[in-house]
């Protein structure tokens, strides 16, 4: 497997015709921008300035204490420095800590109001917390460890076995067999299968998206979800608000519940400041039956699919699971329906014996993580499979954003003969998140790794390939917001069928993207040094 990949995607001379051509063609595609629903951007926009003024009035409130007393303006800056040395002495990553002592040691008073709105995760987060606490024994004793499973896996590769009980143990999903996977390369395609194993629901559906807007792919859905309902099939639709909030209005829930849906609203945005309002549901998670399992890069969005063209083409991949690694999916849902509001006393109707033998003998474990987990699981899942690597490891993520230890162990990869690959996007949706993952790139070159932008256009997958028998799919970028802000979730797999199909995916991506490697082995002006290192900075609090 590895010289046929190393031999298909190693391109060292220029842009072919095909990325040429591509390149044209995202040309004209960029002029097409997405629209929004404008009563939701409104509600927005509503938040956004009732929150700025919050944070205004704590500031000017702080602001007249300082300037009461010559004492108080003392006890200002004891305080930040004693806040100062509180944060240095936790034990998490140093890129968050660094972050808060610069601006309580420089800005006193500033510094200190924001953390104390926005610093303490933990404490805010409590009721939530609790709800998670409760429910997940009750669901986790539905997907026990099968042994057996683990101990072959440990027969063929002691490593993988190692990563998987990693996840058991941390993460308490189990790794198993007897389940096909499907890759799918193109979004669409996957929508496509999605749809029709909709259609054939007999008695539930869960779909979790961080984001849905009720146009073209989503109406598609929605004429499914209506007709299954209408048969006495359970439908459950949970979504997250801010991810959702410039696609669909306030009525959304409303029609859906007239169809026969049930939907859920993840983490509503509100005018009151809440630290938590920066946690969202980033997962993507389609189960029907607890039989067939779908999960990936893409949003029930239009421009997922290209029907839309916002940022030229849009490149997202999914997985579709069939057999014994669905129950995992359907905990991941089951966990944060539960967590929102009560619903379920009962899960064994969720967990059905399945009479299923699968094609595959390959492995597969679906995980999911979320910030109200102690680490950061979902980064040590990425880190061991770059530590493991022997002859090549290849991500593609639409933002580069990460911590040292992520920075490290990429470079130490390389140093040590592994060909390390990294996708970007050749078209930004955020222009100052492009930015920020422009800044990495100069670290990792200079010790080795590759890095590549998606000529085409917008790049969305979140995929990972080690040596051609390991893969990841799902919805984990390379930057902090997915490792340790949000809750997401993927699957890994070892010797399954599909990581061919990744590997071939990989080598189409490299043929039409834009290697940049060399462009910034160089030196950069000072200017831009100053400004990429400002953003690299505040970049784990975003």
């Amino acid at each position: 497997m590895y010289s046929e990949y190393s031999g298909k995607i190693c391109r060292d001379d220029g842009m072919s015709d095909m990325v040429k051509w591509n390149y044209e063609r995202e040309k004209k595609m960029r002029t097409e921008q997405k629209s929004n629903v404008k009563n939701s951007v409104g509600r927005l926009v509503f938040v956004g300035l009732s929150l700025l003024l919050q944070v205004l009035w704590i500031l000017l409130l702080f602001l007249r204490l300082n300037a009461y007393s010559t004492a108080i303006s003392l006890c200002f800056s004891v305080g930040a420095f004693l806040v100062a040395l509180s944060i240095y002495a936790k034990h998490e990553n140093a890129a968050f800590k660094m972050p808060w002592i610069i601006l309580i040691l420089a800005f006193p008073v500033l510094g200190l109001c924001i953390y104390l709105v926005f610093g303490h995760k933990n404490v805010v987060a409590k009721a939530m917390r609790r709800r998670f606490e409760t429910i997940e024994p009750v669901l986790f004793e539905q997907i026990p460890q099968d042994e057996a499973v683990l101990g072959r896996l440990e027969e063929q590769d002691f490593a993988v076995a190692n990563q998987c009980r990693y996840i058991k143990r941390f993460g308490h999903y189990p790794v198993y067999r007897n389940t096909d996977v499907t890759f799918y390369p193109d979004a669409a395609e996957g929508l496509a299968a999605q749809l029709h194993d909709l259609a054939s629901a007999e008695h539930f559906i869960f779909m979790e998206y961080h984001a849905i807007e009720e146009a073209e792919a989503f109406g598609r859905i929605k004429d499914v979800l209506a007709e299954r309902a209408a048969h006495g099939v359970e439908v459950r639709l949970f979504y997250d608000d801010v991810g959702s909030i410039g696609f669909i209005d306030p009525g959304f829930i409303k029609r859906m519940e007239a169809i026969g849906v049930e939907c859920r609203v993840f983490n509503p945005v509100l005018p009151i400041l809440n630290i938590f309002m920066n946690n969202r549901d980033h997962r993507k998670i389609t189960v029907v039956d607890g039989k067939i399992g779908y999960t990936g890069g893409y949003n029930l969005a239009d421009e997922y699919f290209n029907i839309t063209h916002p940022y030229g083409v849009w490149k997202d991949t999914g997985i579709r699971l069939a057999g014994d690694a669905v129950a995992s999916l359907t905990v991941t849902f089951l966990q944060m329906w539960n967590a929102t509001a009560e619903a379920d006393h009962e899960f064994q109707t969720y967990f059905p014996k399945l009479d299923y033998r699968a094609a595959d003998t390959g492995f597969v474990q679906p995980y999911a993580d979320g910030p109200l987990t102690d680490g950061y699981f979902a980064e040590d899942v990425y880190l061991n499979l770059i530590k493991s690597a022997k002859h090549f490891f290849y991500a593609a993520t639409p933002y580069l954003i990460i911590s040292d230890d992520m920075t490290r162990e990429l470079c130490l990869a390389a140093e040590r003969g592994v060909d390390v690959r990294i996708v970007t996007p050749g078209i930004p949706d955020k222009k100052l998140v492009y930015q920020t993952t422009r800044s990495y790139y100069a670290p990792l070159v200079r010790r080795g790794v590759r890095i590549y932008e998606y000529t085409p256009g917008f790049i969305h997958q979140k995929q990972t390939l080690c040596d051609g028998e390991t893969a990841t799919v799902g919805t984990i970028n390379f930057d902090y917001r997915s490792l340790y802000h949000h809750f997401e979730n993927g699957v890994l797999l070892h010797g399954c069928g599909a990581i061919g199909a990744i590997g071939e995916d990989f080598a189409q991506i490299f043929e039409v993207s834009r290697e940049v490697t060399e462009q910034y082995k160089g030196k950069r002006s000072m200017g831009l040094r100053i400004i990429q290192c400002i953003l690299r900075l505040f970049a784990p609090l975003l």
